[in-house]
């Protein structure tokens, strides 16, 4: 990967990129930085809504391939982040019921990347991330989903679950798909609804899934447990185009 175009090296590059607007999806700051030296980017990072974290000097030292990186690195977005409004006025512009995926904590940026491939194909009006614990609009994610991030809007969000407060005051229903739940195919996606995908470890987080209105299970009738985050998000995805599909015949 080109490294030029996925960061953003030393103290006047990060800052005129984010004077300039530039979408950026994290900064990182060396632990060795002296302090109130890089006070002005994490002011300027934190306005942006841009995620700042602390890393250690020699992470920095690695990504940076030897080139003086003044004790920040910014990670360039391959896409700009939407906001919540942004994805539920597309849902109302094409006249259907919000048709959304929140991606709890993914952090495999191939995993990201296919999620929001399939979700665009399967005609979703956005994805929702968080902006902790969780893989952004890096050049990897833009890679994997084949082009796709560039036609369907991802909302970064600070607080998952006040974010799904939100939309259930909408009169959107939350699904989390978990290995504990009803059957797929035995729930009725046909109205609004998101659709929750947990980490790739440990699933949807606690609160977060008590926060759901259903979970749906997939049959797992081999010998592993469990799919991969992307392959489950996909088969649900497609169910739920199913029976959208079918109504619309329907009329």
């Amino acid at each position: 990967m080109d490294n030029e175009k996925q960061f953003i090296i030393g103290k006047n590059s990060v800052t005129e990129a984010l004077r300039a607007g530039r979408p950026i999806d994290s900064i990182l700051i060396s632990r060795n930085a002296r302090p109130g030296s890089l006070s002005s980017i994490i002011a300027k990072a934190k306005e942006a809504g841009v995620t700042v974290k602390d890393a250690a000097p020699i992470k920095l030292d690695s990504l940076c391939g030897g080139e003086n990186h003044q004790g920040v690195i910014a990670f360039a977005a391959v896409a700009e982040y939407a906001s919540l409004e942004d994805l539920l006025a597309l849902a109302e512009e094409r006249g259907e019921p919000p048709f959304l995926i929140i991606a709890d904590e993914i952090e495999d940026p191939h995993n990201l990347g296919a999620i929001i491939r399939t979700a665009e194909a399967a005609g979703a009006h956005g994805i929702i991330i968080p902006k902790r614990r969780a893989v952004g609009l890096t050049y990897t994610v833009g890679k994997a989903s084949a082009g796709a991030v560039e036609h369907i809007p991802v909302a970064r969000v600070s607080n998952l679950a006040q974010c799904i407060d939100e939309l259930k005051s909408k009169g959107i229903w939350i699904y989390g798909i978990d290995m504990e739940g009803q059957s797929w195919h035995t729930c009725d996606l046909k109205g609004s609804a998101a659709f929750v995908i947990g980490n790739e470890g440990h699933g949807i987080s606690r609160l977060i899934k008590e926060k759901c209105d259903f979970t749906l299970s997939l049959p797992m009738l081999g010998k592993v447990n469990s799919l991969n985050a992307s392959v489950a998000a996909g088969i649900v995805l497609y169910e739920a185009v199913r029976q959208r599909l079918e109504a619309r015949d329907k009329k």
